[in-house]
């Protein structure tokens, strides 16, 4: 029952991610606010009641849905930095990439000074989910993750890193996923129908660093400013957390080997597409977390390199 558990608790992250994107969730928000005639107060009003209400409803909503029926403890670490092939992790850094963007965005949307908003709103990610990790410190059935605080840090430092650098985020995370096989044998674990399959099976998702190829070339060299090149991380061949699953409601399971993937593609910057409406940029922006379908080449530790027409 716990790996059910500890897999239910993971394998929500692109729902997260949705609940993410639409806003950053940070408890010291109010020490932004200064007497710089630059800031818009009522924005940043809305900003600090929006993000208060949403950080106390999520905090709430995930007690209710997670910890309320299972024993707290004393505070206590668990490893679980083998579990997925390490899938779960890479989401916890890109979860927090996408909250530092979303809070470095509406406190610029507010008016805050440039290095404040990035190190206030880029921060957003790391704070949130390490409340969440607090929580699961008390539960008996998890544990405080070192590795997930790791993986928390690192997704806030590469957004900090880059806008200080250049002020521009000019290599992202993204995702992609497709449906597998492994989720007829733990529909429990993996979903039962296409949209849980696609959420929840570890063995589908692919994460990507997408770098934007001309903004580290000059001006004058004419590079296409929406192409991007994008190294991807996958895992395949997974019917349990740490190790495989042996038998499931009593039925023997194939015995599947673990791997990894790596991909090279392309991949297109939608946000660096000129467009002339407002409406089209706001959507290119909310839906940029997602790679774009191109050719791949793929290397797997088990069966070595092989090619794809066209990958998701």
């Amino acid at each position: 029952m716990k790996i059910n558990i500890l897999k239910s608790k993971f394998s929500n992250q692109i729902c997260l991610f949705v609940l993410f994107i639409a806003f950053g969730l940070n408890s010291y928000s109010q020490s932004v606010i200064t007497d710089s005639s630059s800031i818009n107060k009522a924005r940043l009003r809305a900003v600090i009641i929006s993000e208060t209400a949403i950080f106390a409803g999520s905090l709430t909503g995930l007690y209710a849905l997670w910890y309320k029926n299972y024993p707290m403890n004393s505070f206590h670490f668990f490893n679980d930095n083998g579990e997925w092939n390490q899938m779960d992790k890479i989401s916890h850094a890109g979860a927090s990439y996408y909250i530092g963007k979303v809070g470095y965005e509406a406190l610029k949307w507010s008016g805050v000074k440039e290095k404040k908003a990035i190190w206030y709103g880029g921060l957003y990610g790391s704070a949130f989910l390490l409340t969440i990790e607090i929580l699961d410190g008390f539960s008996d059935e998890w544990g405080f993750s070192y590795g997930d605080l790791c993986a928390n840090t690192l997704g806030s430092a590469m957004f900090i890193s880059q806008q200080l650098a250049w002020h521009e985020q000019r290599v992202v995370f993204k995702f992609s996923s497709h449906p597998t096989d492994y989720a007829q044998y733990r529909p429990d674990l993996f979903g039962s129908n296409f949209p849980q399959r696609i959420m929840k099976d570890y063995n589908g998702w692919t994460y990507w660093l997408s770098g934007n190829i001309s903004s580290f070339l000059p001006k004058s060299s004419g590079f296409p400013k929406w192409l991007n090149i994008a190294v991807g991380l996958g895992a395949d061949g997974m019917t349990g957390t740490f190790d495989n699953a042996k038998t499931y409601k009593g039925k023997p399971l194939p015995d599947f080997t673990r791997s990894r993937q790596f991909y090279l593609s392309l991949d297109i910057d939608l946000t660096r597409i000129p467009t002339k409406s407002k409406t089209l940029d706001k959507l290119f922006d909310v839906i940029g977390f997602i790679k774009i379908p191109f050719p791949a080449l793929e290397y797997n530790t088990n069966d070595g390199f092989r090619g794809h027409l066209l990958y998701f």
